[in-house]
């Protein structure tokens, strides 16, 4: 009863990387149902929405879209196949009452842990019915369901590799949307990676809320006596956890499986950087030196009033072992102004910490209260919201006068570029990305084969070529490309002063990720 018909669903997905690789979850597990992907909305017989709650204003853009695709829908109630609309991740376990009974907007809700029960929910809605499944599992990894990939022109994907957070930070909601922490089997992510180079895939990015806090203890053999290492001066909410393979097994087994594809990771903690992580990501070539390091605050008062584990001074010392271990790091960040109780003082001191730091790319957002949160029943939301703005564009100018200085010291250098394809400004350029993942345009011409080769060949998307970097701006680099490279041999003598991260800037009222 549960089987497709060749019914056409149409995604839509907002919000974090999460939420893209759900929808490949999603989009297999349907598909294998008899179902069809369409990219139009007008032939679409099922719309689903994955959707994100960490910020009121995301929530409130799911609103205002259901509200139009029900306005489509009550034009096709009369059709053989009247359209259904669900809502799956993090909004429908959240708000689970609200979207059944708002104005009947919604047919099926599934949660981040219940997309194997698709098909089934909607046949459900078929019968004209409403359903849903939020239930959070201590469980579900979906480690035996093939993503189905939409990656760059067949170039950079991700591969999710853990769920959930035990953190409990007083501000965040992911553990209450997307539950506790559980690993996928190193098995399992070693053979979708294997897969993906196998497809020509030429960047992986691991993916997971808290992805170094990464511990497989699917196997007996795993699970030793040996205590998660943290980082030094830093410590969690819950009790020291115990044997599993963890984040510096798998990093070294994905690295292994193709020297010629990059490894990227998003999003750690900076908790879970032991010395053995970074020695191995110092090591391996193809592992990429960019490291995300949220801080959230510079404030000791306000770090602990978030639950983050850690002061002002232990994350600094993390700073410098990182910078020592590996010199040609590139760091980013996350920063909330206006938390609970924040001073102008408490404020400052962010700012300070972002300068002292020399962050080459941050996600910046203003304090958004979300219930169930800890600070939502212990803390007061005091700070006015024209004050949040404030300051919040303070730290965004600070940011990007950052940005701008750590991109110029690369001007002069020669970066090795994985090449996406065209640039969206002009055909007769290219652009691809550093290790720092830092864009960098160049021009559309053949380059030599290899460096002291007279032999030229075109660039395209996938290949890995040397450019000098001629000058550079708050967002991106300008170069020349010398020829074409490879992860596997580097050139001897090569200057690979490895970059920087892009500034993204998106307009908006709550944040600016930069």
């Amino acid at each position: 009863m549960d089987i497709g018909n060749s019914r056409k669903v149409y995604f839509e997905t907002y919000g974090c990387q999460m939420n893209v690789n759900d929808t490949d979850i999603a989009w297999s597990i349907l598909q294998r149902r008899g179902y069809k992907r369409t990219t139009n909305l007008n032939e679409a017989d099922v719309v689903l929405l994955v959707t994100c709650s960490i910020r009121e204003k995301a929530e409130q853009t799911i609103w205002n879209r259901l509200q139009q695709l029900t306005a489509m829908k009550r034009k096709r109630l009369n059709t053989s196949w009247p359209m259904k609309i669900g809502i799956l991740g993090c909004m429908a376990e959240r708000l689970k009452t609200e979207l059944l009974e708002r104005e009947k907007l919604v047919d099926v809700l599934a949660g981040p842990d219940a997309y194997r029960d698709l098909p089934r929910l909607l046949t459900v809605a078929d019968f004209g019915q409403q359903a849903s499944n939020v239930l959070l599992s201590l469980e579900e990894t979906y480690a035996d369901i093939m993503p189905v990939h939409h990656t760059t022109q067949g170039i950079s994907t991700f591969v999710s590799i853990m769920r959930g957070c035990d953190n409990m930070c007083s501000y965040c909601i992911v553990p209450f949307t997307r539950g506790r922490e559980r690993s996928r089997p190193v098995s399992s992510i070693v053979k979708e990676v294997q897969l993906l180079s196998d497809q020509g895939v030429k960047e992986v990015t691991l993916l997971g809320q808290n992805v170094n806090s990464y511990r497989d203890t699917s196997e007996e053999q795993f699970c030793g006596p040996d205590l998660t290492a943290l980082s030094r001066g830093f410590k969690t909410v819950y009790r020291p956890k115990q044997g599993g393979l963890r984040f510096s097994d798998l990093l070294d087994r994905v690295s292994h499986i193709d020297p010629n594809m990059r490894i990227r990771f998003t999003s750690p903690h900076p908790k879970d950087f032991p010395d053995e992580v970074l020695q191995l990501i110092a090591e391996r070539g193809n592992i990429c030196k960019q490291l995300h390091l949220p801080a959230q605050s510079g404030s000791d008062r306000i770090l602990k009033a978030m639950r983050r584990g850690y002061t002002r001074e232990a994350y600094l010392h993390l700073v410098e072992n990182i910078k020592t271990i590996i010199p040609e790091v590139s760091l980013s960040s996350d920063f909330i102004s206006g938390f609970c109780g924040e001073t102008e003082e408490d404020h400052q001191l962010t700012v300070s910490l972002i300068r002292e730091v020399g962050y080459n790319v941050g996600f910046l957002f203003a304090y958004s209260m979300r219930k169930k949160t800890h600070a939502y029943h212990r803390l007061e939301d005091d700070v006015p919201a024209e004050v949040k703005q404030q300051r919040l564009e303070e730290c965004i100018n600070v940011f990007r006068e950052e940005a701008a200085r750590v991109n110029s010291e690369l001007i002069g250098s020669t970066q090795l570029i994985l090449v996406e394809g065209e640039s969206k400004r002009s055909a007769e350029d290219l652009c691809g990305r550093t290790d720092g993942n830092v864009k960098v345009i160049f021009p559309k011409e053949d380059v030599a084969v290899q460096l002291s080769e007279s032999n030229t060949a075109p660039v395209t998307a996938g290949d890995y070529v040397l450019v000098e970097i001629l000058s550079a701006n708050s967002q991106s680099l300008r170069g020349r490309a010398i020829s074409h490279s490879s992860l596997k041999k580097p050139e001897k003598n090569q200057d690979l002063n490895l970059g920087v991260d892009k500034l993204h800037l998106s307009n908006g009222r709550e944040g600016v990720s930069l």
